[in-house]
């Protein structure tokens, strides 16, 4: 079957702000969904969103359904293991309502779908898993089981947000990997002292650990290499909470509670190019990053968005031409690359402990901590990305 419509594979954040800003532009949309519907509701999988992030669902109409249930970011404390220097990011001295935010998967995406609700020219189909996506000269088309059966849908444009699980291997479309050789675990711990909505950014031989202000409580991501993360991840709770103390410190007391823990692999991915024959890939997709600046998420929804814009300007039968394709790519190249290129560095930087190189960096930070136009431009970079 042929549609003349825009067809998304995947109705996560990323696929479903791209439906609903498509919707705002009156673009028709067809979005398949893997899961029935709402199954990612009690999700509680914590998602740092950027103050830019913010503003694209406050234009959607959707941060108004959000604001109770995230937690604002108001300061943002950094800082390196055995050093004095630390660094500190307020939101008020960048006149700021916050730098970001914290809310669950589930919150979001519940938010995401109460809106689209209101909009007519959009059809979702649940429980539809791709199976196989094919680029083609004139259209794009996507295998997908529905109801026991097996069914395929062609579009002009067909865009994949589903994280890349119904990638697979498209000619023209090469992925680059760069495993990091460390893992993270993440969890939501009680603390003996309130979070004040500040974000910790803690920098250790091991590998970054932040904690992030959640409702009451804080998420934890702790990275290390695979086998140490394993180790601490077969830990009783009493004697987790007791390593997680001494290995962050006294910044929050003690660490009193933890929830299930989980791990991942953590890698720097991306493809190159983004798009084939009237296919556009977006989100975690078409990119992957390290956690440590909390940038995947937010260089997702600005993907989305952005080609939003780039359709709407686009006449219907231009949609997935190479004009097209081309100035998609043009307008998102810097915003993700630096967004790579920046969380790499970091890692690069802060997670190893040559002699020397440590003590200069806790002085960097401190020094940093004086320079306020250093300051501004890093806000502007982790809140707007390259546009910051």
């Amino acid at each position: 079957m042929t549609t003349k419509r825009v067809v998304i594979v995947g109705g996560g954040p990323v696929g479903a702000t791209l439906a609903l800003t498509l919707q705002h532009h009156g673009v028709p949309v067809t979005m398949l969904e893997a899961r029935e519907k709402g199954a990612a509701y009690q999700d509680q999988r914590a998602l740092a969103l950027s103050y830019g992030s913010r503003r694209i669902l406050e234009k959607l109409g959707v941060w108004d359904n959000l604001d109770a249930q995230a937690t604002a970011i108001n300061t943002i404390h950094i800082s390196q293991r055995g050093s004095l220097g630390r660094s500190l990011l307020k939101a008020q001295e960048h006149d700021l309502p916050a730098l970001g935010y914290v809310l669950s998967y589930g919150a979001l995406t519940r938010a995401l779908d109460e809106v689209l609700a209101q909009f007519n020219d959009l059809e979702i189909v649940y429980q539809a898993e791709a199976k196989h996506i094919e680029p083609g000269v004139d259209v794009a088309t996507v295998e997908f089981a529905h109801q026991g059966q097996s069914q395929k849908l062609a579009s002009p444009l067909l865009v994949l947000a589903d994280g890349g699980r119904s990638l697979g291997d498209i000619p023209g479309i090469q992925r680059e990997t760069k495993m990091y050789g460390h893992d993270a675990l993440v969890s939501k711990v009680k603390t003996e002292l309130p979070h004040k909505h500040i974000a910790y950014e803690r920098f250790t031989p091991m590998g970054p650990v932040a904690l992030l202000p959640n409702g009451q409580d804080f998420s934890l991501v702790w990275t290390g290499k695979a086998e140490e993360v394993e180790k601490i991840m077969q830990l009783d709770d009493a004697e987790f909470l007791r390593q997680l103390h001494q290995h962050f410190g006294d910044r929050v007391g003690q660490f009193l509670a933890v929830e299930k823990r989980i791990t991942f692999p953590l890698k720097l991915s991306y493809l190159n190019p983004v798009t084939a024959g009237h296919l556009v890939v977006i989100g975690n997709a078409a990119q992957t990053m390290h956690p440590v600046a909390g940038q995947g998420f937010n260089v997702g929804l600005r993907d989305a968005y952005e080609l939003a814009q780039q359709i709407a300007q686009t006449a219907p039968e231009a949609w997935g031409q190479p004009a097209m394709m081309q100035a998609y790519q043009a307008g998102r190249k810097n915003d993700t690359k630096r967004g790579l290129m920046f969380t790499d560095f970091l890692v690069n930087l802060f997670s190893n402990d040559i002699v020397g190189v440590s003590a200069l960096r806790g002085t960097s930070l401190g020094v940093m901590d004086l320079l306020k136009p250093i300051k501004s431009r890093l806000v502007g970079k982790m809140s707007f990305g390259s546009r910051g």
